[in-house]
């Protein structure tokens, strides 16, 4: 049996809009030292996981089958609180970094 479908308009409370604009799919992402403890549920309590070490928005993405605008609300949300911060956001993408989103999109 297949896992139950969750809306994603459930996972972000019904926001499309995240609190902290400006992410793009490359940034990179890692969880506060003291997100771990944190009280968090489902979603945020999995990427503040993954972010021990950095991850891309895009990683992330694919890694939780996400659709990138529900994680950026997700995402925005645990940076605002301070349990994620931002690791890079290169001003300009490399094209191994280019390839690299590219497989991933490709991955979803």
């Amino acid at each position: 049996m297949s896992d139950p479908l969750v809306r994603p308009f459930m996972l972000t409370g019904g926001r499309t809009e995240p609190f902290f604009d400006g992410l793009r799919v490359e940034t990179q992402l890692r969880a506060a030292p003291a997100a771990l403890s944190a009280p968090l549920r489902f979603e945020s309590r999995r990427i503040v996981e993954l972010c021990q070490q950095p991850r891309s928005l895009a990683d992330l993405s694919a890694a939780l089958l996400v659709p990138l605008g529900v994680l950026r609300v997700i995402v925005g949300d645990l940076l605002t609180d301070g349990y994620l911060r931002i690791e890079h956001q290169p001003d300009e993408l490399s094209v191994d970094l280019i390839e690299r989103i590219r497989d991933r999109v490709r991955a979803l």
